[in-house]
């Protein structure tokens, strides 16, 4: 089997935005440089035939005589199996003569998933006035063990994952009761709570990016996650907007339809987050909060706001875009599995990122430094913070 790799900057659009000209064009701002590719010779599982795949490559410095290239989300293909190695390995193959010699390894976070079976609601579930953040659903039930779509050799089972593996994909298709009904009865219920307590949700536009970043910007100290500047969200809009009326109005992408919508009550926001609406997809990239006035509910009330124009706008599918892999009542962040997880939807897990080293001496270095790393960024630090409160 051969792949033959040709660089499109034209090609066909691609279904998920991380796969997106949109989302390369952003990047390529931000200190990676974005190249556009149409692959031939990935066959799916179910085809006999090659079929051509549009790619999006990210390179970017690692510091010194060092890179690695990445394909966040890609290649879309659903693949199964051992097949997908052995064919990650083969495009990795073609890349390497077009990378930089000092390029490490091609790192994969490939889109394919697996979903949980659906369960019954949690006894005891019933209306009652819960509180917003941890101990709001109960702890819950940790989940059997995680089932997630096979890669393996050659490829390596990365350091760190740079998308969240792990997600909730709500299906728009029913009717707004309909969706109401299937959430968990107390999400239903901070739903109107926030409505009767007076709490107001506006598409607030680009303007008001700096009230959502002071919100920004006390919720990753209070949770221990990275944010970029400023500056970075405000250039996502802004390239939105100029995309919108350029490489979209001439069919070459789906219209990227990024929204701010902020809560407030009696004038004071609380709450907000960024979505990002194109073609069938919508997806929750950020989010933001106010230690203050957290009874009134304001997270679920953006939610619903958001999820009703996601839906109005054409979407068939909403995407909470990361949660932990399961319920597991001692993980960092288990507030935003049991939240994400109330609105319904399926829990997805996808294989998250693997690596093919092109230099495997240098490669096993970096991976040493990058497991160390992860560990005490997004394992000790959060789980030190959580015992300090």
């Amino acid at each position: 089997m051969s792949i033959e790799l040709v660089e499109d900057r034209g090609g066909p659009p691609s279904g998920g935005f991380l796969q997106s000209a949109f989302w390369g064009a952003f990047k390529a701002e931000f200190g990676w440089k974005a190249t556009l590719y149409s692959v031939k010779g990935l066959a799916s599982h179910n085809a006999s035939e090659a079929q051509a795949v549009p790619i999006l490559v990210l390179l970017r410095r690692l510091g010194g005589a060092m890179s690695f290239a990445y394909l966040p989300h890609g290649p879309e293909l659903p693949l199964c199996g051992r097949l997908d190695a052995a064919q990650l390995g083969l495009l990795a193959e073609a890349l390497r003569a077009r990378l930089p010699r000092d390029c490490l390894f091609v790192r994969f976070d490939p889109p394919w998933h697996l979903a949980e079976p659906e369960s019954e609601d949690e006894a005891g579930e019933g209306a009652g006035e819960a509180q917003d953040g941890p101990g709001q659903s109960g702890e819950g039930r940790p989940k059997a063990a995680i089932q997630r779509p096979g890669v393996g050799a050659p490829l390596v089972r990365a350091a760190a994952d740079v998308q969240p593996p792990d997600t909730v994909l709500l299906d728009l298709g029913p009717g707004e009761e309909e969706l109401l009904a299937a959430m968990k009865p107390k999400w239903r219920y901070n739903i109107r709570l926030a409505e009767k307590k007076g709490v107001v949700v506006r598409e607030a536009g680009r303007e008001a990016l700096g009230e959502f970043y002071r919100l920004y910007r006390a919720t990753a100290a209070r949770d221990s996650i990275a944010l970029h500047p400023e500056r970075y969200y405000a250039r996502l809009f802004s390239l939105a907007e100029e995309w919108a009326g350029t490489a979209a109005g001439r069919g070459l992408d789906p219209r990227p339809d990024l929204r701010l919508y902020l809560a407030s009550h009696n004038g004071e926001t609380l709450a907000g987050i960024i979505t990002l609406f194109r073609g069938k997809q919508a997806v929750y990239l950020y989010g933001a909060s106010s230690d203050e006035k957290r009874n009134l509910m304001p997270a679920y009330a953006l939610q619903w706001a958001a999820i009703r124009d996601a839906k109005a706008a054409g979407c068939s599918e909403y995407d909470f875009f990361g949660i932990p892999p399961d319920a597991d009542p001692e993980h960092p962040m288990a507030g935003l599995y049991r939240f994400k997880t109330g609105f319904g939807g399926r829990v997805v897990h996808r294989p998250g990122s693997w690596d093919y080293p092109l230099k495997p001496f240098s490669y096993a270095l970096f991976r040493t430094a990058e497991s160390a790393r992860t560990w005490w960024f997004k394992d000790f630090r959060k789980r030190l913070r959580r015992g300090e409160r």
